[in-house]
């Protein structure tokens, strides 16, 4: 089991640049694929990055490919989303989520943080 705690959210203008970081306890965290996904108002939530066990291999939703980075630091048990170039569209919760696979399916993620609220403002 891998218990996680997102931080890093808040208010930014469109254009501007935020950093999400997930704090991550447990056992098996080195050897756990993590991941983002985000929850637009009223919408469903939504794959947004993944990063394999190693750091090496990393996989992004079309939306934010270019813009967003996803990284991990096992000595540390940590995750990070930087997010650039951010817009309107951005504006959701995210969340980071960890998972025994490849995948960008939320239904195949196991653990999840509570969220963080990310606000893009014009």
């Amino acid at each position: 089991q891998v218990q996680l705690v997102e931080s890093g959210g808040g208010l930014v203008q469109a254009g501007g640049s935020l950093r999400l970081s997930c704090a991550a306890s447990g056992r098996t965290f080195s050897s756990s694929y993590m991941g983002w996904f985000h929850q637009p108002p009223g919408k469903v939530r939504e794959f947004v990055a993944r990063i394999s066990w190693t750091g090496a291999g990393t996989y992004y939703a079309d939306s934010v490919k270019g813009r967003f980075t996803i990284s991990r630091d096992n000595a540390k048990n940590m995750v990070y989303l930087q997010m650039n170039s951010l817009n309107l569209e951005d504006t959701a919760v995210y969340y980071c989520a960890a998972t025994g696979m490849p995948t960008v399916l939320a239904s195949r993620y196991s653990n999840w943080g509570q969220g963080t609220q990310v606000t893009v403002s014009s």
